[in-house]
């Protein structure tokens, strides 16, 4: 008890706040469980050692764990109780998909040890279908099934409905940033279009803007629009 009245750093809200405590080699050290559904992992401190009061291992599995947003959100709070009951218990009860969904670019691909939370699957089957072009209803696929719940069968995966509504939910998130971005940018915005006719004869123009961001350009679609009436600028015969 004397040892938990220091225990106010952020961090400590993303684990059970009653440590387990172990002898290992004759050494006591407390363990520290994740919260996070689904993970079992825990992270270990002994206690006759100069770093007994470090959070770097806390903090380095909470980055793998929950993610930096999440983490950073935390480091916010003025203590554990405050991040526990405003930043932790909202991720743990609603399962937003908006602070497990990030963008990670074009570096290396690298995968966790960690087994994905409920947000965080919702967050990467609205990549995975949306840049893929999947339909919703793949995750009903019962080869996509086995795949994913072979050996963890507990393993959460969203309905159709859900993956519909976190597609829409993020399409909407979307457009207002890169709206907020384009009115806000101080430099130069090029803007191209591409027109086309489909299969079934119908026309569609598309609209793209291109800037320079931190160093590196960026293109992104604006908008789509089928054009209603098509003229020719060819002669009649």
């Amino acid at each position: 008890e004397r040892l938990v009245k220091d225990w106010v750093s952020p961090v400590y809200a993303f684990f059970n706040p009653k440590p387990q405590i172990a002898v290992i080699d004759g050494q006591r050290a407390h363990e520290f469980k994740c919260i996070a559904k689904g993970c079992k992992a825990s992270t270990r401190r002994f206690l006759d050692k100069k770093d007994a009061r470090s959070t770097g291992n806390m903090r380095k599995h909470v980055k793998a764990c929950w993610g930096e947003d999440a983490l950073a959100a935390a480091d916010d709070a003025k203590d554990a109780n405050e991040a526990r009951t405003k930043i932790v218990g909202g991720i743990l009860r609603n399962g937003t998909i908006t602070a497990s969904f990030e963008c990670k670019g074009k570096g290396k691909v690298t995968y966790s040890h960690h087994q994905h939370t409920c947000a965080e699957t919702r967050a990467e089957i609205v990549k995975w279908v949306a840049e893929s072009l999947r339909p919703f209803e793949v995750v009903q696929d019962k080869g996509f099934q086995a795949l994913m719940k072979t050996g963890r069968p507990e393993y959460y995966l969203p309905s159709p409905s859900t993956v519909a509504r976190d597609v829409r939910l993020v399409f909407t998130r979307m457009r207002e940033c890169i709206a907020r971005m384009t009115m806000e940018y101080a430099g130069k915005i090029n803007f191209t279009t591409d027109g086309w006719t489909a299969t079934n004869h119908q026309a569609f123009v598309a609209i793209s803007a291109h800037l320079e961001h931190k160093g590196e350009p960026l293109s992104f679609l604006l908008d789509i629009v089928e054009v209603a009436k098509v003229w020719s600028c060819l002669p009649s015969t």
